[in-house]
């Protein structure tokens, strides 16, 4: 008869994983650039034409960088003041932005020639976006509490909003309708406003706060794709508004120890990410709001923006450090990018579907697919497999060698699973080994053992083999405790243990009858 190999039972794990699946995705951006500024880092933002180009606005400076290789391409410095909120336009040909004497100006990315320049502002200029539907419409927000809608090629306003009534620090155009424009402002409101009416269609937020409130400044607002929901951030709290209800607050959170300063969404708006001045940055999931990732920074984040395809995380913080942290994308997430619907990826997959293989993309080396089935014989062939030896396990060959002493030893190693260790001791008690064992060990080698006990006496899978090798072990080393400290000790730690537990279970036992006399006493009532 074969040997039989000792059989360790798969046990339930005590803990769930260490990460979640969306924390391992998050954490996958990592290889952190660390560029330092000469200011603090007030704006990033990606262009969302590729290659993704992505415009840091610090001091009197707006750099362009390729998110390749994270190097400098072109640098705009014509600027009178410090510059604010470099915007690159959605076909990536153009740069605007604004600085602290009130000037806006468009400038030719590739040449960095001023194309127009825009001046009613009368304060810093803090918020210059392009309209996502209208290439030719920009939007400002400024410190002398007003809104403005540029039409680019004239350099005149189209609409000037004047409902705040204090510094307006971040606005957006809708991107489903370019006559919605979304404010947020230090007067502590968030206001919707129509550029078909010139007014405010809807106000978010109070503008006299209750008696003993103070008033939280709004620093930053974000409106969903869709248009229908909004975002705001006013100090460490981030609410979120229904516009079809007429603004009603959906939720109010707070995650943050300190005022959040930034808000982004991923590239499909199924996570929002929040940078505050808590060196923190949470991702939150848009199903619930729970906080599903939290990455850490070594200064308060002033800004933040992920690129569309979701490669890139660039953060920039007060002490002048631009942090930027990279994925790889998997192969199908570079394929998803592109467009399916070309008239060269149709041919494409016709071609692969002709084949049953894969095409490789240009500049791509060939992959073999292991996928592809391998050729079957005959439907009636009849093939003899030959039979492959399992190897035995080192504990294996050593027990069926009736070498006790070593295969104990061998299990006692940390890289052996716990549930090894106890199958190969339950092993050794079914052939009436382990007394064998565990006799002739002086102080070194009764170590191991007695740690493998101390650590697994309270745990419910190991409890009861740990309590039977314990009461072996003091029967068999009684008469010579006392002469070695270390096993002493040991033992003394142990004892402490047990006594621990006992107390721990009695309380358990009496909460246990506390509980039981409640639930009867309610189904009695009940009934």
């Amino acid at each position: 008869m074969d040997y039989q190999p000792v059989l360790v039972p798969k046990l339930a794990r005590p803990a769930p994983p260490k990460h979640s699946t969306e924390s391992r995705y998050w954490r996958q951006f990592k290889h952190p650039v660390f560029v330092k500024e000469y200011a603090p880092v007030t704006s990033i933002h990606f262009a969302p034409s590729k290659p993704h180009r992505y415009a840091v606005t610090a001091a009197t400076r707006v750099q362009i960088y390729a998110p390749r290789t994270q190097k400098i391409t072109k640098t705009v410095s014509r600027f009178k003041d410090v510059a604010r909120s470099g915007c690159i336009r959605g076909d990536g040909k153009l740069l605007a932005a604004g600085d602290d004497s009130g000037l806006i100006q468009v400038f030719d990315i590739n040449s960095r020639a001023i194309l127009r320049t825009l001046d009613a502002h009368k304060q810093p200029v803090h918020v210059t976006k392009f309209s996502t539907l209208d290439h030719t419409q920009l939007l400002s927000c400024s410190d002398d509490t007003t809104v403005r809608l540029w039409d680019i090629p004239s350099q005149s306003t189209i609409t000037t909003f004047t409902s705040h009534s204090d510094y307006v620090r971040s606005g957006q155009v809708s991107s489903t309708d370019p006559h919605l424009i979304l404010t947020g402002s230090y007067d502590s409101t968030v206001r919707l406003f129509d550029t078909r009416t010139g007014e405010c269609e809807m106000l978010m937020g109070s503008v006299s706060p209750q008696k003993g409130s103070v008033a939280t400044p709004v620093e930053q607002v974000l409106m969903y794709p869709s248009g229908t929901i909004a975002l705001s951030a006013a100090g460490p709290i981030l609410r979120v508004w229904d516009l079809v209800a007429g603004g009603r607050c959906l939720r109010a959170m707070s995650n943050h120890q300190k005022t959040v300063t930034s808000l982004a969404f991923n590239a499909n708006a199924s996570r929002v990410l929040t940078g505050g001045l808590d060196h923190m940055v949470k991702v939150y999931d848009v199903s619930n709001y729970n906080v599903v990732h939290t990455m850490r920074y070594p200064a308060p984040v002033l800004c933040l923006a992920i690129s569309p395809d979701e490669t890139h995380v660039a953060v920039g913080m007060s002490d002048g450090t631009l942090s930027v942290r990279r994925r790889q994308p998997k192969a199908s997430e570079a394929s998803a990018i592109d467009n399916p619907f070309s008239a060269n990826a149709l041919r494409a997959g016709a071609f692969e579907s002709f084949l049953g293989g894969t095409l490789p993309a240009i500049g791509q080396p060939r992959i073999r697919d292991k996928t592809k089935s391998k050729p079957f014989g005959d439907v009636d062939e009849f093939k003899v497999e030959s039979k492959r030896r399992k190897r035995l396990k080192q504990y294996d060959k050593l027990l069926k060698g009736f070498k006790y002493t070593a295969a104990l030893d061998s299990v006692l190693q940390k890289q052996v699973t716990p549930a090894t260790t106890f199958a190969l001791i339950q092993e050794l008690i079914h052939r009436d080994g382990l007394r064998s064992a565990l006799a002739g060990r002086d102080d070194v080698l009764l170590e191991p053992i007695l740690r493998l006990l101390l650590k697994h006496v309270t745990d419910p899978r190991f409890g009861e083999l740990v309590c039977d090798v314990s009461g072996l072990i003091v029967d068999m080393y009684a008469p010579v405790l006392g002469q070695s400290p270390l096993v002493d000790s040991l033992f003394l730690r142990l004892r402490k243990k047990v006594d621990a537990e006992l107390r721990f279970q009695r309380e358990l036992v009496k909460a246990k009858g506390a509980l039981e006399m409640i639930i009867a006493s309610a189904a009695l009532s009940a009934s």
